[in-house]
């Protein structure tokens, strides 16, 4: 009996000892990094430079996987989808509207400008001193850029000369330099500021000068800018005066060069609507017919302003890029369009006409 039982145990030991190992899972096999490397290679979730694996050493810098991430979206190129153009506000000069016509013409027209020099009869600067300032500013505006220049002498004659036309036509509106600058035709007038003073004995005798140049516009009298200047000091060994001249006569040639310069760009600037001329109308009767002759200008110019209506004087702005000459004859042209058939130039002074309107 016990030989019959002791097969049957083995044969039922060895039945479970099977079942177990069935059911049991085996241990996981050792991580081996490279293979998990190689795998998210091939399968796109990593890259031989940036590992996806959770056993590669942390980012540069202490970055986080995130951080990383977030890296090379950045770098990524952009995607090629349409973008709309960003809206660009319309530029405050229109500058940009100006024609290679009107360019050329402007360009000319700054290389070719008209300077009225003069000095602040108000500074109590020495007449001789004063006279030889205007003169130094002259003669750089002669050698240096081969203008006309307007005499300091000239100047002074036509102070006296002029007194009376200048009541009748501005009754002492304007000033009376602004006044003669427009009679000689200046673009601009020059006004010299200055102080000097010097010290010494016989022998060795310095000084310095000091002081502002002025730059207005002749039409308006607008203040355009203005230069400093300081000389530094000058010695002569015959007089205190020779000094004081040579360091006038330093300061103001030193700074023709910024005057020139700084005009044509503020003038540049400001012409960008085109030259300014002022048209006074006499006897308009009523602001109707002053709007007509506004609308047959705008119709001939580049741009009309109209500044001011009474019965008695109108004003008018115009720009254009266009000579005296032509802008005179426009006007004359849009008198019947505004049924001003008999308008007529009264006088014309500088960039400014008065006509009466025949009404």
């Amino acid at each position: 009996m016990a030989k019959r039982v002791a097969p049957l145990i083995v044969a039922m030991l060895t039945a479970a000892v099977f079942f177990l190992s069935c059911t049991t899972s085996p241990p996981p096999a050792p991580v081996n990094a490279e293979s998990n490397r190689a795998k998210a290679i091939v399968q796109g979730t990593s890259t031989p430079d940036f590992p996806a694996s959770s056993t590669a050493p942390p980012p540069k810098g202490g970055q986080n996987n995130t951080q990383s991430a977030q890296a090379i979206v950045q770098q990524a190129p952009p995607q090629s989808s349409p973008v709309a153009p960003p809206v660009v506000p319309a530029a405050a000069s229109v500058s940009s509207d100006i024609t290679p016509e009107e360019r050329s013409f402007l360009a000319n027209y700054l290389n070719r400008l008209s300077y009225m020099v003069y000095y602040n009869d108000a500074s109590g600067l020495d007449p001789r001193f004063a006279k030889m300032a205007v003169g130094q500013a002259n003669r750089y505006l002669i050698e240096k850029l081969g203008l006309s220049v307007i005499d300091f002498d000239q100047i002074e004659k036509n102070k006296k000369d002029q007194l009376s036309a200048y009541q009748a036509e501005t009754g002492g509106s304007i000033d009376m330099i602004q006044f003669l600058a427009q009679k000689f035709n200046a673009d601009v007038y020059v006004e010299i500021d200055l102080k000097a003073s010097g010290t010494g004995f016989s022998g060795n005798f310095s000084a310095t000068a000091q002081g502002t140049m002025k730059i207005f516009e002749t039409s308006t009298a607008v203040l355009l800018g203005s230069v400093a200047f300081m000389s530094p000091a000058t010695f002569n060994p015959s007089s205190l005066d020779a000094a004081v001249g040579n360091a006038i006569s330093a300061s103001v040639w030193n700074a023709m060069p910024k005057v020139t310069e700084q005009t044509k760009a503020l003038l540049g600037n400001s012409f960008a609507r085109g030259i300014r001329y002022e048209l006074i109308v006499q006897k308009l009767p009523d602001a109707r017919q002053a709007s007509q002759l506004v609308r047959a200008l705008g119709r001939k110019f580049k741009e009309v302003e109209q500044l001011s209506f009474s019965p008695g004087e109108t004003r008018i702005a115009i720009f254009a890029f266009d000579t005296k000459a032509r802008v005179q004859e426009t006007i004359y042209d849009a008198g019947p369009s505004a049924m001003m058939p008999d308008l007529y130039l009264v006088y014309m002074r500088g960039k400014s006409f008065t006509f009466n309107s025949g009404l």
